[in-house]
């Protein structure tokens, strides 16, 4: 049961968009390559429900939290309110989720090249509530890789890994493609999935919009389906940046 929680959380945190001035990991699917800026604090949080082959759950809400320790590093941290509904049974399970913390390092950026390579990791603790909760500890861990095609298009990507405890774990995958629509809106759109225990591919599309209010506050909007199984879901949320240096000039 679990397993389909953390994927839920997986798509509910993520995003890669051009033209906007905080570069964020939601909404889409794709981690980004960047990371924030040192010496500042970042908040991504969304509000979203899923039907996953007549399993129903609902993020109320998913909350991400990133600091810069270094430009090229940020510790992260996942917490999530959770309602799972089997859909035939009438008692949902309501609580919170197992909590992830990890990092983000990026490996590659450079003047002059339009290419940035970062790697993410969070560990999983067996911490959420007694009906929710894995009961041990896990891990999701991504290779992100993002490409500026020119001032309007970028492209990102991600291969991963994730380990719930049993089983084999899960091959995972995402591709984004994003227009830069003007200097406040942005739209992706991008197929993703996983191979479930190294044996069980799942395939999905989804695409959504964001908007940046401010230059530290962006909104976002996605919607996503199954391409070969039953699923659904749909997200809406906001990110905030907060550079405790330029605060303090």
């Amino acid at each position: 049961m679990n397993r389909f929680i953390l994927s839920l959380t997986v798509m509910f945190i993520m995003s890669n968009v051009l033209n906007a001035q905080i570069v964020t990991d939601r909404p889409d699917q794709t981690e980004s390559s960047t990371t924030i800026p040192k010496n500042s604090l970042q908040v991504e949080m969304g509000f979203g429900t899923g039907d996953f082959d007549g399993t129903r759950i609902s993020l109320l809400p998913t909350a991400l939290f990133r600091y810069g320790i270094f430009e090229t590093l940020e510790l992260r941290l996942a917490e999530h309110v959770t309602i799972y509904d089997d859909l035939a049974n009438d008692d949902p399970e309501f609580g919170l989720s197992d909590m992830e913390v990890g990092f983000k390092l990026q490996v590659l950026r450079k003047e002059g090249v339009n290419s940035e390579i970062a790697f993410i990791s969070h560990l999983i603790l067996p911490t959420g509530s007694p009906d929710l909760t894995n009961s041990t500890l896990g891990t999701v861990n991504k290779v992100a890789i993002s490409h500026t095609i020119n001032d309007l298009i970028g492209l990102g990507y991600n291969l991963g890994y994730n380990y719930f405890g049993d089983g084999n774990g899960d091959l995972t995958y995402s591709a984004a493609l994003s227009f830069g629509l003007s200097d406040k809106f942005g739209m992706f759109v991008e197929p993703f999935g996983e191979y479930s225990n190294l044996t069980t591919w799942t395939s999905n599309l989804d695409g959504g919009l964001t908007y940046l209010l401010k230059d530290n506050f962006q909104l976002d909007f996605s919607l996503g389906v199954g391409l070969n199984h039953k699923m659904n879901f749909f997200a809406i949320g906001f990110s905030w940046n907060n550079n405790f240096k330029q605060s303090k000039n």
